[in-house]
């Protein structure tokens, strides 16, 4: 459903939110291992991820990226999957067709659009806040 860019963006978001909410700043070598995604990859995704203002990048000794603790409560998973992917989950066809609408459908239109709105209703109320605190208690996972 998501890019393979999108699922990694989210997955590091998710550890940055819980390392920023413990006060600390990760590299970038330590998110690509956590997420277990190649290091160019994942800089590629964390460069759109700051130019989109979801999340800091600092330079130096003392970098590394963060989200400041305010912005974690907030910030919704929408915002992190439109940094990388864009509408294109909400409005791409199930099957792929470049043309697909209500007066053009393709085989799975009328069903996929519930669905389409379901993740976007999902996506706008769950927060960063949320998936990282799942992480912190052991109820949710990064890696397998």
């Amino acid at each position: 459903m998501f890019s393979k860019a999108c699922e990694y963006g989210i997955k590091a978001s998710t550890y940055i939110a819980l390392q920023s909410l413990q006060n600390r700043r990760v590299s970038l070598k330590e998110i690509a291992e956590e997420i277990n995604s190649p290091v160019a990859f994942t800089a590629k995704i964390l460069h759109q991820l700051a130019k989109s203002d979801v999340l800091k990048s600092n330079k130096g000794p003392s970098g590394g990226f963060e989200i400041p603790k305010v912005k974690i409560d907030t910030l919704m998973l929408s915002e992190i999957v439109f940094a990388i992917d864009g509408n294109s989950v909400y409005e791409g066809c199930a099957l792929g067709f470049n043309e697909c609408n209500s007066k053009i459908p393709c085989p799975l239109h009328d069903k996929f659009v519930d669905i389409r709105d379901e993740l976007k209703n999902m996506l706008t109320k769950t927060s960063l806040y949320e998936l990282a605190t799942g992480l912190e208690v052991g109820l949710t996972f990064l890696k397998r």
